[in-house]
């Protein structure tokens, strides 16, 4: 059996993210919520304590510790598998500490000198991004000539560096970091070329989840669709990467991608069966 895409459902213990506003931003309400992504088909949880939207600015250390680690605990302790999503190496050892898995780096090592470091004295999965500048500066740096090729290029410095530091490559999953100072047809243009992503030899995870580039796809009124209104592109996206055989999809809504990821295994299934005219007995 072709392995299935994984399922990463995000709980965004923010008061500003892009996708929901703070929906999920008090503690019982968020773990609430990890608890209903689980119960949707998530199999991974990312949590969340720092907004990376266009223009966000950074919260202190502290307050991101104060948001995430209570969430990490409580939701590690009902069973969930869990992912944390943050640049500093402070946050991520305490959310080790407290049941994580894996810390999901949109910064890919680059924002704090400490992360690789601790990547390499750990036994955890990383998730290292594309990345060219924190969430204030990134439109600055969304210029590319080749946007595959560069992209690929310096995942691939970054792959290297980290490796160079002793990490484990089996422990390590690459994320293109769509939306990350790229504009709408650069996403697309990755989305179209994965197998250039899957050519560095790594698991691939894609987090397209609710994002600007497909709210612009879902513009007919002049404006941007609003995020929680792009859950059907998200899902029409996982089925695509699925299909693909990319190891993982990032998404706020679960239960869209989970039916996408079963399609997707289906047809994969399905290319790898014998034809009808080869199968013994069929006249």
């Amino acid at each position: 059996m072709t392995p299935r895409t994984l399922v990463m459902g995000v709980v965004n213990v923010t008061p500003d993210s892009f996708s929901d506003g703070g929906q999920w931003f008090e503690q019982d309400v968020a773990i609430a919520h990890g608890r209903h992504l689980l119960a949707q088909g998530a199999d991974i949880l990312d949590i969340g304590g720092e907004s990376t939207r266009p223009g966000a600015e950074r919260v202190s250390l502290a307050e991101e510790l104060q948001r995430v680690v209570p969430v990490v605990e409580a939701l590690a302790a009902a069973g969930a598998v869990i992912s944390v999503d943050t640049m500093r190496a402070e946050v991520a050892s305490a959310s080790l500490g407290a049941g994580a898995t894996f810390i999901n780096d949109v910064s890919g090592g680059l924002a704090d000198p400490q992360m690789v470091p601790l990547v390499a004295a750990g036994d955890f999965t990383y998730v290292v991004s594309h990345w060219r500048g924190h969430s204030d500066v990134m439109a600055e740096h969304a210029t590319y000539g080749d946007v595959v090729g560069e992209v690929v290029g310096e995942l691939r410095g970054r792959l290297a560096a980290i490796l160079a530091a002793g990490v484990d490559p089996e422990r390590v999953i690459i994320d293109p970091g769509l939306g990350f100072a790229k504009d709408g047809a650069d996403n697309w243009r990755l989305l179209a070329h994965l197998d250039a992503l899957t050519a560095l030899g790594h698991r691939v995870l894609i987090g397209a989840s609710r994002k600007r580039f497909l709210g612009q796809l879902l513009d007919d009124a002049g404006a941007e669709s609003l995020p929680v209104f792009r859950d059907r592109a998200t899902a029409a996206v996982t089925a695509l990467v699925a299909a693909h055989g990319v190891w993982g999809v990032r998404v706020h809504e679960v239960a869209g991608s989970v039916d996408a990821v079963r399609v997707a295994q289906a047809l994969r299934s399905a290319e790898n069966e014998p034809s009808s005219e080869g199968r013994e007995g069929t006249p």
